[in-house]
């Protein structure tokens, strides 16, 4: 993507600005986020994402994660959607480069906000939340899949969704692995749309659930069935 996209979204207006105070944050109260269980950053902000699996390892990211996660609904999902779809009134922030170049630019908006003639579109979140907080969303944002192949593989995913209900309920005829191995390669085939190494698809979640017990399957049928719904 490259620089480019982020200067298309700056043109679209810039990140986290379109909405309103009163739609946006106006009289919401920016919610802590719980950021425990984290490697601490410091206090000097960096520039790049410190919480990317390839920097920090496979079990930071998961929690970078599930805490970017609980952050971003908390604080941003009025305006830019869930699952980082947005609805149209506040720029797509999917298409961020996960790369240094895009990280600077996103984390400058997330500590001082954004004001327009005098209207504050998104209020500053660094001392509010802090740095820790402001990478895990980072981590959440940019590891968003592409919608469009999710699209291709729903239907399938609607079949294994209904299999994995009934292995919840008896799981005596069930071959785990073959459900996770094709969870596994749904995931491995859809893309983050910021370029991200992995994307937090909701075949990646459900084949990470799956374990073999009927707990597990009913887990991962009920994540297939938010995920699914999300993106409709």
């Amino acid at each position: 993507m490259g620089q480019n996209s982020v200067k298309a979204i700056l043109a679209a207006g810039m990140i986290f600005t379109s909405c309103t105070v009163a739609f946006a944050h106006g009289d919401v109260k920016p919610q802590a986020v719980d950021t425990t269980g984290l490697p601490e950053t410091g206090e000097e902000w960096l520039i790049e994402n410190p919480y990317r699996v390839e920097t920090a390892g496979l079990e930071v990211w998961k929690k970078a994660l599930e805490v970017g996660a609980s952050g971003y609904n908390q604080n941003c999902a009025r305006c830019h959607g869930l699952e980082v779809v947005s609805g149209g009134l506040a720029p797509d922030l999917r298409y961020i480069e996960a790369e240094e170049y895009g990280d600077e630019w996103y984390v400058e908006r997330f500590r001082t906000g954004y004001t327009q003639n005098g209207t504050t579109k998104m209020p500053a979140f660094g001392e509010l939340l802090g740095q820790d907080a402001a990478w895990a969303i980072r981590t959440y944002i940019e590891t968003r899949p592409d919608t469009e192949a999710m699209e291709e593989v729903a239907d399938e995913l609607k079949a294994l969704r209904d299999e994995l209900a009934e292995y919840g309920k008896d799981a005596s005829g069930a071959d785990a692995d073959a459900l996770k191995a094709r969870l596994s390669e749904i995931a491995d085939g859809i893309e983050a749309l910021s370029g991200a190494p992995v994307a937090d698809s909701v075949a990646y979640r459900a084949a990470n659930l799956i374990d073999g017990t009927e707990a597990a399957f009913t887990a991962a049928a009920e994540t297939l069935t938010i995920g699914l719904s999300a993106t409709q």
